[in-house]
């Protein structure tokens, strides 16, 4: 199995005639991923990659019976693209524009929850499920089947992490970065619950940064509700207090959100924490060999 995304999903690219929604077509149908439409208003009726193009979501989903879709549109219209996807009936909404102001996701989000769908971004690379689907901008030559959940805010160290995890042996059975901005949709606990109940995950890789609360919550998460084996890594450990790293969420203030308190938090929960991304394959293969003990 795996979680959210498999060989039945059937997405929808939203912005598809755009540069970077033109090029990551094109490398999700040669991952296998099962395009069926993309959508780009007075576009319609085209195709890109001979994939049809709509003016609108509703046509879109009533023609082709999508259940997932994409976004590559600008910022500005980001947020309003994430709301007519779940408007259309979209169960499972990817956002991987950037810049979208806080308040606009806000409201995209709640609007989302309120038609039952969920969001993975923005901000984010995607996800994939190797060897079945690829939804997102995510590197396909690096992930291997497996039974590893990895769930990140980072995308550049979900690289990182997936590289050494497959040099090792560890395949993924999905692997999703969620996104770095202050507010975005799917998070660690939904995340975390979601591998818990998948039968074909063994353990999971939780990829966290500086900023926030999230990675505390998810260690009283994991320490109450989670059985398998978690392994974690925390970046930005020589971030100074107010200075923004990266990504708009990561960022520490009146002394919260610091990578020492993350990390303290999560080991009180029996989560092994890594130092370095290179650690985490040696870090799993222990917990799996004490949970065989």
């Amino acid at each position: 199995m795996s979680i959210l995304i498999n060989e039945s999903t059937r997405l929808i690219v939203q912005g598809i005639t755009g540069r970077d929604g033109g090029f990551h077509t094109r490398k999700m149908l040669d991952y296998g991923t099962q395009i069926v439409g993309g959508v780009s208003p007075g576009k319609g009726g085209t195709h890109v990659h001979d994939v049809p193009v709509f003016n609108t979501m509703e046509q879109a989903v009533k023609q082709t019976n999508a259940n997932t879709s994409i976004i590559f549109v600008p910022a500005r219209f980001a947020a309003d693209s994430i709301m007519e996807a779940a408007d259309a009936g979209i169960k499972l909404i990817i956002c991987i524009a950037e810049g979208i102001p806080t308040l606009d996701v806000v409201k995209a989000y709640r609007y989302v929850q309120q038609k039952g769908a969920q969001l993975i971004g923005p901000n984010c690379p995607g996800l994939v499920t190797p060897g079945k689907s690829l939804a997102g901008i995510l590197p396909a030559q690096i992930f291997k089947p497996g039974r590893i959940g990895v769930i990140s805010r980072s995308g550049t160290l979900t690289y990182e992490i997936v590289y050494h995890l497959s040099a090792a042996g560890l395949g993924q059975s999905t692997a999703i970065g969620m996104g770095g901005d202050p507010v975005v949709g799917l998070y660690f606990i939904d995340l975390l619950d979601l591998f818990e109940n998948d039968p074909d995950t063994d353990a999971m890789v939780m990829i966290g940064e500086i900023g926030g609360n999230a990675e505390e919550l998810a260690a009283e998460h994991i320490r109450k509700h989670i059985t398998k084996p978690v392994v974690a890594f925390i970046a930005g450990q020589s971030a100074p207090v107010g200075k923004q790293m990266g990504h708009a969420g990561a960022i520490i203030s009146s002394g919260s959100g610091t990578a020492t308190e993350k990390i303290e938090s999560l080991k009180a929960a029996g989560v092994l924490v890594a130092d370095e991304p290179s650690q985490i394959p040696e870090l799993l293969k222990s917990v799996n060999l004490l949970k065989t003990k």
